[in-house]
């Protein structure tokens, strides 16, 4: 058996215990999509966001990327941003990093990635901004462990700064931020950053007519 058809035969079998649980189980999830949380998370494949929070498909929307990176640019995060907080108006945006981040680690470091280096750019901008409290920290991992959380809480602000999210405050809408880090080693979620409703950071960033 191919490596790949391990995956269909586990789909097979875990869709039979879905309807054996509830025949009307899928029949209910294709009708609608309501979920309260949009997840902004690592590409890593030990961080999947049903799996660690104990949620069910349809509970959360979720776009994953290489260190989980809220880029200005990136049309792909601002079309998922802006469908889930327009559209399915969820109430939580969350931007959940992981110690032992390969990006962040790679960010760190001064090797070439080839093409990666333009994303990892970005990254190299936070530990910047944070090169005093960085440097002073001599063991290399828990460097990289904390410039996970600075990262963290950098891209939360990043989300700030966004027309699409302040345009749902200036409306009145209860959205809320979130910057978690999770933990490879325990499984537990440490929350390190949150922001509520019109709290933007600095004035040039807030949108007069949205």
């Amino acid at each position: 058996m191919q490596a790949y058809e391990r995956l269909l035969l586990e789909n097979k079998a875990w869709a039979a215990e879905r309807k054996a649980e509830d025949p009307l189980y899928f029949e209910k999830l294709s009708e609608v999509q309501q979920p309260d949380y949009l997840w902004i998370g690592c590409s890593d494949s030990r961080v999947p966001a049903n799996e660690i929070t104990g949620t069910q498909p349809g509970e959360i929307f979720v776009h994953r990327n290489v260190a989980n990176m809220v880029v200005h640019t990136d049309i792909n995060l601002l079309t998922v941003l802006e469908y889930a907080v327009m559209h399915l108006q969820v109430k939580h945006v969350i931007v959940c990093g992981h110690y032992g981040c390969g990006g962040v680690k790679a960010a760190a470091s001064k090797s070439d990635f080839g093409i990666i280096n333009s994303w990892l750019t970005n990254i190299k901008e936070v530990y910047t901004r944070h090169k005093d409290e960085l440097d002073a920290i001599a063991d290399e991992d828990e460097r990289c462990d904390r410039l996970v959380e600075l990262n963290v809480i950098e891209q939360v602000k990043n989300l700030s700064k966004n027309a699409i999210i302040q345009k749902a405050w200036k409306k009145g809408r209860s959205l809320h931020l979130h910057g978690w880090v999770y933990g490879l080693k325990d499984g537990i979620i440490k929350p390190v950053f949150d922001m509520k409703d019109e709290k933007i950071l600095e004035p040039i960033y807030n949108y007069e007519k949205i």
